[in-house]
C-alpha cells in the first residue's frame, strides 16, 4: 500500500537557522531517503518551494479564483513529501518516525486512494 509522508514545519524559523545547521539537517535527509531506497519503499519525493510562491485555486459556483499562498494561516507549512510503498500502517509510521523532520515539525502519514 502507498502512503505520503507531508513534512510540515515552521518556513520561517528554517530561514533563520545557522547555515551549518541546514547544511546538517540537508545531510541528515540525504541519508534518510538513501535507507529508503535501500530497503525498496521509497516511491517519489520533492521538497516545496516557499509557500510565498504558492497559490490557493478555488472555483466556487463554477467560477474560479486565485489567491497567493495557501489559505490556511497555521504555523507549520507543507514542505516536502515522501511517497512510500509498504505493507501496513504500522512500516509507514515506522519510516516518519525515522524522517528527520519529526525532529523539528510534524509529519502526516496519510494512505494513498488508488485510483
Amino acid at each position: 500500500m502507498q502512503y505520503l509522508l507531508l513534512i510540515y514545519f515552521d518556513e520561517a524559523a528554517l530561514q533563520k537557522k545557522p547555515k551549518e545547521e541546514v547544511r546538517e539537517m540537508h545531510g541528515a535527509y540525504m541519508a534518510y531517503t538513501e535507507a529508503m531506497k535501500k530497503a525498496g519503499v521509497l516511491v517519489g519525493n520533492n521538497g516545496l518551494q516557499p509557500t510565498s510562491r504558492a497559490k490557493t485555486v478555488r472555483a466556487p459556483d463554477g467560477k474560479g479564483s486565485v489567491l497567493d499562498g495557501p489559505f490556511a494561516e497555521t504555523k507549520e507549512q507543507l514542505g516536502s513529501y515522501f511517497l512510500i510503498e509498504v505493507p501496513d500502517l504500522d512500516a509507514a509510521l515506522a519510516w516518519a518516525k525515522r524522517c528527520p523532520g519529526a525532529q523539528h515539525g510534524a509529519i502526516e502519514v496519510r494512505p494513498v486512494w488508488a485510483m
